[in-house]
């Protein structure tokens, strides 16, 4: 899957566009009170996409083994320190709703964490390269 993301910000404004496959979805993000940049960082953003990384991928696995789910609550902490430092501390708890037996829920949760592209992307490291 090919995917990218943009954000055009000008003075009270901003366009934010995710795409999958050529498949574009437009996001509403809040404008910072100066009106310039989005008032949610790209911090906040990081730990979003591991949590709906997990809350997805839970509902596939569940669907393989035909695990009927009610609900999933994630949430992900981190901590990130001054400018120019990475991230740290990040940890992740998710609570599945499911008639399911609890040691079937526990099996899926130890699973899908596993398997979750996004951590697995961000647990190997990665490079980011600037383009010009």
């Amino acid at each position: 899957m090919k995917m990218s993301a943009s954000i055009k910000s000008t003075f009270n404004q901003q366009e934010t566009v995710v795409q999958t496959n050529g498949a574009s979805k437009e996001m509403q993000l809040s404008v910072k009170p100066s009106g310039f940049g989005s008032a949610i960082n790209g911090g906040e953003l990081l730990l979003l996409s591991l949590a709906t990384c997990f809350c997805n991928d839970i509902y596939r696995e569940a669907a393989k083994r035909t695990i009927a789910i009610t609900g999933v609550e994630v949430v992900v902490t981190g901590e990130f320190g001054g400018e120019g430092e990475p991230g740290s501390n990040f940890t992740y708890k998710a609570n599945v709703v499911s008639d399911a037996p609890v040691s079937e829920i526990e099996d899926l949760i130890r699973y899908t964490d596993q398997v979750a592209e996004v951590h697995n992307t961000l647990r190997k490291g990665l490079s980011i390269t600037l383009s010009t």
